[in-house]
């Protein structure tokens, strides 16, 4: 499995219906079981962004689905990136030409 951060913003509607994010939160892990994606962690941020949720899924077309289905929905923009593990990418590196 593949991980993957997904950096996520409250748009106005978001922010202004704050109160049900926990419930918006439940039903987005629902969401991602269905689409093959396993959320590991969800965090509240200060910063740049509003939320970083950490996800693994089999391929990187399963987390788009959610980043996309979830955004459509009209709370959240989502920037997502693939993320490597420290054993990972030392192993990616070594295996340089």
């Amino acid at each position: 499995m593949a991980t993957f951060l997904v950096r996520i913003d409250w748009t106005d509607q978001g922010i202004r219906n704050v109160k049900e994010a926990p419930k918006r939160s439940r039903a987005a892990k629902e969401l991602a079981k269905t689409l093959g994606v396993e959320i590991k962690e969800v965090y509240l941020t200060s910063g740049e962004h509003d939320i970083l949720l950490l996800a693994e899924a089999p391929l990187g077309d399963n987390i788009t689905k959610l980043a996309l289905a979830l955004s459509s929905q009209g709370n959240i923009r989502t920037c997502t990136s693939r993320a490597w593990p420290e054993a990972e990418w030392t192993k990616l590196i070594s295996e340089l030409p």
